[in-house]
Parts: C-alpha cells; sequence; structure tokens
C-alpha cells in the first residue's frame, strides 16, 4: 500500500514551495509533486526586483531555487510528477499521477497557478521575458522613459496602462474596435483618454512581434483595410486576460465562472482537508508575494485542521468508553462553571464515562460540525455516534441519569 502523506501540495511555484516550508517546518510529512523544474511562472522571470529583501540583480531562477532548497531543507520531497486525477472527498485523499503511480494524504494543498493568456503572436514566445511581459506591476520600471505597447483595452489593460504611463515615455493601446469604443468601465476610459502619455490605435490588431533578443518593433494590422504597419517599440505588454490551471479540479473542489478556485481566508476549500494558494486562486492581486503568503496561511491551517480531526478522532471516535464532549469557552462563565461541575460527576462515574473538552474558539471546526451555536453545550459519544445533546447551563439531575444510562 502507498504511504500516506500528511501533506500533499499540487504545484511547485512560490505558493506550493512556500507551503512546503511550513508544512515540514511543522514536522508534517511534505510532499510537492510538481510537473516539471519548480518555480512556476517566476521562475521564467529574469529580473524580480519587487520581492522585499530582495534588491536589484535577483533573478526569478534564483529565487525559487532557494525556495526550493529552504522546503528540502526541512524535509519537503519534491517529486517530478503531473497530477492528472484527484479523489478529495474521503478522510485519506487520492492522487493520481501521469506516470501510473497513487498519491495518499491527509490533506491537500491545491496551487497549480495560472498562465496569462496567449495571442499565439509571432514572436510572442520567443521575447517573453526579453521585452514581452504581461504583469506591469512586476516590469513597468524596466521601461522607464521607453515606448511600450499594450495590447488589450479591458478594464486590466485601460488600468495597467495607466500604471504603465509613470514609467515609459509613451503607451500605446492597441484597440480591435472603432475610435473611442472600448471594452473597460467608463471611468477609466475617460482618464485614459485624458492622460497625454497614451496613445491609441484604433480597429486594429497585433501580428508580430520583432526583435534580436530583445524586443524592437511590432507588425500592426487594420482590420478593415488589411494594411500591415511596423512601429518600433521597447516592450509589449499583454493584457487579454488569465487561465486557473484547474481544468482536472472542475467537480472536484468550488470554482468561479472563470475557473478559479474559491477559497476562505484560511485557504479552505469547499473541501474539508482541502485548500489552495497561489495564482489559481481567486484574489485580488496575483504576486509572487502574496503566493508565498497564501501558501504559508494554508499550510498551517492544514497542520492544524489534522491536529483537529486526529486528536478528535483519537480522544472520542475510537475511545472505548463512552465519552461527554463539552464544548467551552474560557470567555463564557457559564461554560467554565459547567465544566467544573462535568469533571466533578466523571470523577464520581469512576471510570464509566470519560470528559473532553473542546475550546469553541482553536476548534471551531468540530463546534460546528455538531450544530453547537449555544456555550456551553455537551454532546454524548458512545462508540464513535452521537447520542444525545445538553444545551446551555447544565442539569445536574438529568446529566447523573443519562450517565447512569451509558
Amino acid at each position: 500500500m502507498s504511504e500516506i502523506y500528511d501533506l500533499i501540495i499540487v504545484g511547485g511555484g512560490p505558493a506550493g514551495l512556500s507551503a512546503g516550508v511550513y508544512g515540514s517546518r511543522s514536522r508534517l510529512k511534505t510532499a510537492i509533486l510538481q510537473k516539471g523544474k519548480p518555480g512556476g511562472q517566476a521562475a521564467t522571470t529574469q529580473d524580480l526586483e519587487n520581492y522585499p529583501g530582495f534588491s536589484r540583480g535577483t533573478t526569478g531562477p534564483a529565487l525559487m531555487e532557494a525556495m526550493a532548497d529552504h522546503a528540502q531543507s526541512f524535509g519537503t520531497e519534491i517529486i517530478r510528477e503531473e497530477v492528472v486525477d484527484l479523489e478529495l472527498d474521503g478522510e485519506v485523499k487520492v492522487l493520481n499521477g501521469k506516470s501510473g503511480k497513487e498519491y495518499l494524504a491527509k490533506t491537500v494543498i491545491l496551487a497549480p497557478g495560472a498562465e496569462p493568456r496567449s495571442l499565439n503572436i509571432k514572436g510572442e514566445r520567443a521575447l517573453r521575458g526579453k521585452g514581452v511581459s504581461y504583469c506591469a506591476t512586476c516590469d513597468a520600471d524596466f521601461f522607464e522613459e521607453l515606448d511600450v505597447v499594450v495590447v488589450g483595452n479591458g478594464d486590466a489593460a485601460v488600468e495597467e496602462a495607466m500604471y504603465l504611463t509613470k514609467f515609459a515615455e509613451t503607451v500605446t493601446i492597441i484597440v480591435i474596435h472603432d475610435e473611442g469604443v472600448l471594452d473597460c468601465n467608463k471611468a477609466s476610459a475617460e482618464l485614459a483618454f485624458a492622460n497625454p502619455k497614451i496613445k491609441w490605435i484604433w480597429n486594429s490588431v497585433l501580428t508580430e512581434i520583432k526583435g534580436d533578443g530583445l524586443v524592437e518593433s511590432v507588425m500592426i494590422k487594420n482590420i478593415k483595410t488589411g494594411e500591415i504597419t511596423e512601429m518600433e517599440t521597447n516592450g509589449v505588454f499583454f493584457f487579454v486576460g488569465t487561465v486557473p490551471k484547474t481544468e482536472i479540479l472542475k467537480g472536484k473542489v468550488e470554482l468561479n465562472e472563470q475557473g478559479y478556485i474559491i477559497t476562505n481566508e484560511l485557504m479552505e476549500t469547499s473541501v474539508p482537508g482541502v485548500y489552495a494558494a497561489g495564482d489559481a486562486r481567486m484574489k485580488y492581486l496575483r504576486q509572487v508575494i502574496t503566493a508565498a503568503s497564501d501558501g504559508a496561511i494554508a499550510a498551517v491551517a492544514a497542520e492544524k485542521y489534522l491536529a483537529e480531526e486526529e486528536g478528535f478522532k483519537e480522544r472520542v471516535l475510537t475511545s472505548q468508553e463512552p465519552v461527554l464532549v463539552a464544548f467551552w469557552a474560557p470567555q463564557v462563565e457559564a461554560s467554565i462553571e459547567a465544566v467544573s461541575l462535568l469533571e466533578k460527576k466523571v470523577a464520581e462515574a469512576e471510570g464509566k464515562v470519560k470528559l473532553v473538552k473542546i475550546d469553541t474558539y482553536r476548534n471551531q471546526r468540530v463546534a460546528k460540525r455538531y450544530g453547537i451555536t449555544e456555550i456551553p453545550s455537551v454532546v454524548v459519544f458512545k462508540q464513535g455516534e452521537a447520542m444525545g445533546k445538553f444545551i446551555g447551563p447544565l442539569n445536574e439531575k438529568d446529566l447523573m441519569d443519562k450517565i447512569n444510562s451509558l
């Protein structure tokens, strides 16, 4: 039988590697399943200047290699494997690799990443990172006092073009629509039209990017006349959307209409024990630093989930004797009094029943599972099954009658 990991992370970008560091450091048996070399999109970014603590000259590949080494130093296994299917609903999660191998885990972090939507224009791939960019926040300062082209005219494209004007000499937006027609919101359009650094080419599409090692010019086609003209430029920014790598997750966890994974602030997905981190998650900002943050949060949440679930299973669900589970909170005085009474009565029962105390502030998941909405509450378990519930201040006679009936 395959070994069972405490935590398996799908994807070895900055989110996955960060999760690996935090998971392994928490003494979880942790593995990262990564299709190719670790690093994700960040590993293809030659210059990386906005990761705190790493000054100019830092490269994406170098930072990702350092992250991978860091994770492995704590014991994270990085396995070159493409996940092609998953079964996430059970207590033990099953991940199937393209190699045919099956991987088992108690918890899973989904960090498959996302990729910029490509138009597959001639020269686009060859000059990526050499003047072709998909992120103004990442790369705008490389084009200070230079000329750049923006492809796209939706909200993201126009807003990013506005940001680029803080650095570039000119920003030329190529728009497929008639003059004055944009897909972005009206407010952004008005600001862009009023910006003297922004120029417009209407009824046109980009057909080719040229350059010998760096972007030097672009070929632009007018869709009404068919005329193709060459325009000198130093950079091309594409803002035509991103695509999350979540195809295999459809029907497995809840996704939004665009295919991004829906989580809460703990990175929890719609499936217990399954978390998501990084660019594939529905979020506001997709950067290396936010991906790393997601990974850290997800790993810590997974560790606490395991501690809570395994502790409850060991102390309550697999107990050979009946168990009184007291849900209490230190700030609720009535619950402190209830726990005191329970401790006294359990002692009087002389081993007939045991007491387990659950602090609802620290263990919200178990409380929610058993419908605990009022503190104090007591749930009676026998052979792993909930047999009854006391809600609110305890009645001593009713409590003893229940204990004696077990």
